[in-house]
């Protein structure tokens, strides 16, 4: 998998403040550089902002970038700066990628005069708000003493108006526990957010969290949240919850959603009204100059700041969190708390966040709650297996629906896709596209954050030719490859406004460029491998979305070498077939639908979150084959089957048990020169198992650990 790439910028515009809330972290906190900052970003410092991140771009071939425009308050710089700043940005990024503009604001001084420009460039909106009116104003008072609620909550019913809506992107609260929490949430959910974010409040061990009072409970934040997770689940999570939807993803075996949760790698950087680059604006709370890097955008660019040792610190994984949050078992949810919550005087970042038991208590809380505990059917049937993973990618593409509703392009977009759904012949079609196993990252952005809409209508596309349904769909398109999900890559002649115009007969692309010319493509189909028995395997070595493997993907084979390639996975599976009969008859065979190469010395892999992918290396050897596809069989069944349904309780050790053991049970049933060894670790796995408290497996997990105890009753060599 390639290094992590900086994706979202948050560019601060103006560096005061209106209100002047007690708990903020960039006027309050340890760090105070921002008395020394220009009050406005000036001209030059923005133009040179967007020639670095539009240079940056293109180096890296990102296909979308998010811009947060921040303070401070931002929207003292006025509405016709900030239409300049818009202006700029988009100049400067459309041509070359999908621009998501934000804008972080207290909402005070929201106007429909800052709302036609939001809406001329399509700016997202996003409010703090800490409540009711008693909860708000505990902190959120402006420079006079006086109450912000009245003024915020008029912005945001501004903001509800039929022609602003789709600009509402939702509300931000920090958590204060002596504040009611379904008070809280119920004031919040009033307001018809698209989406409620609780943020914690910045803390270190050095200035803890409030409200942790001598003989009360030793999780108060945790305790707090989960009332609110249980009123948001008896509401029917009327809307998402950043906080839980990330929780509850990770839980099972998903993305984070949120760098104050989770072990994904950090994609953030800050640029400072001066045009200085800075980490997250969190580290503001841990000592003066936390945040600094020495770098700026006159000097450098995105890629030097990428390789920060400070940023490379927060896209390390469980490598750069400290060794009590490595032992957790909700390690993969918590992922050690956010980065600057971690940090004290004596030991600098290398702790586990001060709010530790809190986040332990939420995680085990909300995985306690959801737990699935009734036997699925997919735990004993491959094809109810195949249904209930498609019936996962369905969900996600209603979720990106509802996050693209109303957008024209989509509209009828998706107009199309109910009309392939309604038809019998069509939807076998339309099915073959969504299940592609490089679809789902794309649909997994619905989760938080916008859609992939490039993306998103090039899968309509490919499922519109595969049934010959006659549509013509347009939208603007960034980068040359055109990638349609089962079926091969367009090569334009530029990036631009694409019309493609389906038809029995096949697809004609056309629109206009960003150049002003008449836009041409290219067509470089996928091709596919015909194997003795079973399904043809599709080889998919240009798809943007095939790089989830833990080792670099290749690059598009030429085509003598991927006619090379697929001859030699045809003979590895032939020579499976010759050494291991019937090993496609078992309930641990993996349905692989689709190859996609991987770099030399790659070996065979599966992909994260890419249900029917296998990777395999340029230069795999046919016995590495013949050992490792078995094998990781059974790890391709526990993954998809955790994606459908719970076999542990979520984060407990059975789940890492369980995996233990499918692992020793196979290596143990190959017949390999280690079986005895296998043996014994299998069994040692499945008696720590049995050992485990008996609420922490559920009916789905219980029956594989029967399955495997029978498969090693079965005498082995």
């Amino acid at each position: 998998m390639s290094d992590p790439a900086i994706q979202q910028l948050v560019l601060k515009i103006h560096s005061r403040c209106d209100l002047a809330c007690d708990h903020c972290y960039v006027y309050e906190a340890a760090d105070q550089t921002w008395r020394s900052r220009p009050t406005v970003i000036s001209e030059e410092t923005l133009d040179q902002v967007a020639r670095r991140l539009s240079e940056y771009v293109v180096a890296r071939k990102l296909e979308s970038v998010t811009v947060i425009l921040h303070g401070g308050e931002p929207l003292l710089v006025g509405p016709a700066r900030l239409r300049r700043i818009c202006a700029e940005l988009t100049r400067a990024l459309c041509p070359v990628t999908a621009l998501d503009l934000r804008i972080h604001t207290n909402g005070v001084r929201l106007n429909r005069d800052h709302l036609r420009v939001f809406d001329e460039f399509d700016v997202k909106v996003g409010i703090s708000l800490d409540g009711d009116r008693a909860a708000n104003d505990r902190h959120r008072l402006d420079r006079r003493g006086r109450s912000s609620y009245d003024r915020v909550v008029r912005a945001i019913e501004l903001l509800r108006l039929p022609e602003y809506r789709h600009l509402y992107q939702g509300l931000l609260c920090t958590v204060d526990v002596a504040n009611d929490p379904v008070a809280v949430h119920d004031a919040l959910t009033a307001l018809d957010p698209p989406r409620i974010d609780y943020l914690l409040p910045h803390s270190t061990w050095d200035a803890p969290p409030p409200g942790r009072e001598p003989g009360g409970s030793a999780t108060p934040y945790a305790d707090w949240l989960l009332r609110i997770f249980d009123r948001w689940e008896e509401q029917g999570r009327l809307m998402p919850v950043r906080t839980f939807d990330s929780v509850l993803s990770t839980l099972r075996g998903g993305p984070s959603l949120t760098e104050a949760l989770g072990l994904a790698p950090s994609d953030l950087a800050v640029i400072e009204t001066d045009g200085t680059f800075e980490q997250a604006d969190s580290l503001k709370t841990a000592y003066e100059g936390a945040p600094a890097t020495g770098y700026d955008v006159f000097r450098h660019g995105f890629a030097e700041f990428a390789e920060h040792p400070g940023v490379r610190a927060r896209q390390s994984g469980l490598a750069g969190i400290s060794e009590t949050c490595r032992r957790c078992p909700v390690v993969q949810s918590c992922g050690g708390g956010l980065y600057a919550h971690r940090y004290s005087a004596e030991r600098g970042f290398d702790n586990p966040s001060v709010f530790c038991a809190d986040l332990k208590g939420l995680v085990e809380g909300v995985a306690e709650r959801i737990t699935e505990r009734a036997l699925h059917p997919a735990v004993a049937d491959a094809d109810e297996l195949r249904l209930a993973q498609l019936e996962l990618d369905r969900s996600l593409l209603a979720r990106a629906n509802a996050a693209l509703a109303g957008r024209p392009e989509w509209d009828a977009a998706w107009r199309l896709l109910v009309r392939l759904d309604s038809d019998e012949s069509s939807a076998s079609h339309l099915n073959t596209v969504l299940t592609h196993p490089y679809l789902r990252p794309a649909l997994r952005r619905s989760l938080d954050g916008p859609a992939d809409l490039p993306r998103l209508m090039a899968t309509v596309t490919a499922a519109g030719v595969l049934a010959g349904a006659e549509a013509t769909l347009s939208w603007d398109q960034p980068g040359r490859d055109l990638h349609l999900p089962a079926l091969g890559t367009l090569r334009l002649s530029a990036p631009g406004r694409v019309e493609c115009a389906i038809t029995a007969d096949g697809l004609r692309v056309g629109g206009t460029g960003s150049d002003g010319g008449e836009l041409t493509a290219e067509w470089r189909p996928l091709e596919s491998v015909e194997l003795t028995d079973g399904p043809p395997l599709l080889l998919d070595d240009a798809d943007p979305h095939r790089d989830c493997y833990p080792v670099p993907v290749a690059a598009p084979l030429p085509p003598s070498d991927l006619a090379l390639f697929g001859k030699r996975l045809r003979a590895a599976h032939e020579a499976l077939d010759d050494r291991r009969p019937g090993w496609r008859e078992g309930v641990n065979v993996p349905l692989i639908t689709t190859v996609t190469p991987l770099a030399p010395g790659g070996g065979l892999r599966l992909g994260s979150h890419a249900f029917g992918a296998l990777g395999v290396a340029v230069d795999f050897e046919p016995e590495e084959f013949v050992r490792e596809l078995p094998l990781l069989g059974r790890e391709f069944r526990l993954r998809a089957l955790g994606e459908v349904t719970d076999l542990a309780v979520p984060g407990s050790a059975a789940g890492r048990l369980l995996d233990e053991a499918s692992a020793w049970v196979g290596r143990a049933v190959a017949d390999e020169d280690d079986a005895v060894e296998s043996l014994r670790r299998a069994r040692h796995a499945l008696d720590a198992l049995a050992h485990r408290p008996g609420s922490e497996l559920t009916e789905s997990g219980a029956h594989l650990a029967d399955e495997m105890r029978e498969e090693l009753a079965v005498p082995h060599g």
